[in-house]
């Protein structure tokens, strides 16, 4: 054989091996490549997806923080007035109450110089009966002598 002959028939087999290969081999490499690139495309695109509501979520998330943290602001500033309010409640309660204890303990303080006044009087009566007694050197009596006695008393 020569070499065009061989090389002939090296051409025919190189030939059949090209078609064989771009008919049989060739189209499921082609197809699994499509779609390893379709879904590598795929997942690409979902990534940027998910970058996407990531980016929404910390946009919600600080927007729900910063709501957070003004109402929580406000319930402080709520609760710190709700107590003054308490305070200042407390405080004009304990006044009032105290300003009660105060006219009851005056009121008591009247009376009992009231009563301290009355029982002096009747003690100064029967230390001037006494002493009348002593002067005139004769007993007076304090049931007969009522209403001298009561007189003397109003006028002490």
């Amino acid at each position: 054989m020569s070499i065009n002959a061989t090389l002939i028939i090296q051409i025919i087999v190189f030939a059949l091996l090209v078609w064989f290969t771009m008919s049989f081999v060739w189209p499921p490499i082609a197809k699994a490549l499509d779609e390893r690139a379709k879904k590598i495309e795929e997942g690409l695109a979902a990534a940027d997806h998910a970058k996407a509501e990531l980016n929404d979520a910390n946009k919600r998330v600080e927007e729900q923080l910063a709501h957070t943290r003004e109402e929580s602001t406000q319930r402080i500033a709520d609760a710190d007035r709700r107590a003054q309010d308490i305070v200042n409640e407390a405080k004009s309660r304990a006044v009032e109450e105290a300003n009660k204890i105060i006219a009851a303990a005056k009121a008591e303080a009247d009376l009992q110089a009231t009563q301290a006044r009355e029982a002096l009087r009747e003690q100064v009566a029967a230390l001037a009966v006494k002493g009348a007694e002593q002067i005139l050197k004769r007993e007076v009596d304090a049931k007969a002598h009522s209403q001298m006695l009561e007189h003397l008393k109003a006028e002490l």
